[in-house]
């Protein structure tokens, strides 16, 4: 039959259809047999999945059968049947509907096919922060905290090991929460498919953000190259807080010498870089300024107490301290952080 081709237009007009009868019958019910066991509230579901299914213009054709329904009920029953209460509610599920079938109508897809795609990318977001397998000499923590729980921020992790090598980069975008989660999401595919192909890193990204079109706030970054062979390293940052090394042998931990200007600022991007060694029981952390930043607090106040802090609840085991850390230092202020250590045990 013509009605049930496939196709997303043909499957509209059919729910539409169905949609749009249990909505009549709905009504009719309600005049003429029961108000008690076929309230005219049953239409609201209707609508609801109508706004969740259907095409702005395919919902406006179903809210018409609504309305015909409640004027039916209404003259069958009676103008009191209807009551302002009632009124209220479909006003309130309509104007709900309709901004649910405009967004949808906005991003091209259809029913719960964009929340879908938003878990699919908060999913490989989250995977992608994950480190690569570390040889049995090393081990790491990664811990992301976003602004007011959300699945999105604008901190994220991006890594990569080749043989003996491993490249990290630990980023963060301006803004925090689902605002700069945006962001992070279309900067983590370009600078992770960066990691690892160039030599120069942060320049490579640098020129990437001066190449966009539109602004896209400030970005730091810092990145490690570790050789897990012999254990050395190269640290380069870009506007980024310093990365601290903890040194086994002494029991302190150390600021990174590594700075540059941030990510997207001048063309010819210069990072001063800071090599190394880590030694059994050292570490390196990498952090974003969500754990040391707070306002009406200077950032270098901030920095001495996350050393502080690190002193107290990391020798103790760098695994379980690195959460209990984070958890701290995000104490009394809403703000994506991020820290990763990597040690050797």
């Amino acid at each position: 039959m013509r009605f049930l081709r496939r196709g997303p237009f043909a499957r509209d007009r059919n729910l539409l259809i169905t949609l749009s009868v249990l909505t009549l019958t709905a009504g009719v019910l309600a005049a003429r047999v029961s108000m008690e066991w076929f309230s005219p509230a049953l239409m609201i579901p209707i609508t609801l999945v109508g706004g969740l299914q259907l095409r702005l213009r395919s919902l406006s054709k179903l809210l018409c059968a609504v309305a015909v329904s409640l004027v039916y009920v209404a003259v069958v029953r009676g103008v009191g049947h209807i009551g302002p209460g009632l009124l209220a509610t479909f006003g309130f599920t309509i104007a709900l509907a309709a901004l649910m079938a405009r967004t949808r109508g906005k991003l091209g897809v259809q029913g719960l096919r964009g929340d879908v795609m938003l878990l699919e990318l908060r999913d490989r977001l989250k995977k992608q922060s994950e480190l690569p397998k570390l040889p049995k000499a090393w081990d790491s923590r990664v811990v992301l905290k976003q602004a007011g729980g959300s699945s999105f921020g604008g901190d994220f992790l991006v890594s990569i090991r080749e043989g003996d090598v491993l490249e990290l980069a630990l980023v963060d975008v301006s803004g925090k929460g689902v605002d700069a989660g945006t962001r992070a999401l279309m900067l983590s595919g370009a600078f992770g498919g960066l990691l690892g192909s160039v030599d120069d890193f942060l320049g490579a990204c640098n020129t990437y953000l001066r190449r966009q079109r539109e602004a896209e706030g400030f970005v730091t970054a810092v990145h490690v190259r570790v050789n897990l062979a012999t254990a050395e390293y190269v640290i380069t940052s870009a506007g980024h807080p310093p990365v601290v090394k903890f040194e086994a042998g002494t029991g302190t931990w150390k600021v990174s010498p590594a700075k540059g200007v941030v990510l997207g600022i001048v063309g010819d991007l210069h990072c001063e870089p800071d090599k190394g060694m880590l030694r059994r029981g050292d570490a390196l952390m990498l952090y974003t300024d969500g754990l040391i930043e707070q306002p009406g607090r200077d950032i270098d106040a901030g920095l001495d107490r996350l050393l502080g802090e690190a002193e107290r609840l990391l020798p103790s085991g760098f695994r379980d301290g690195a959460r209990n850390l984070v958890t701290t230092m995000s104490s009394g202020h809403n703000d994506d952080c991020a820290l990763i250590l990597i040690w050797r045990p």
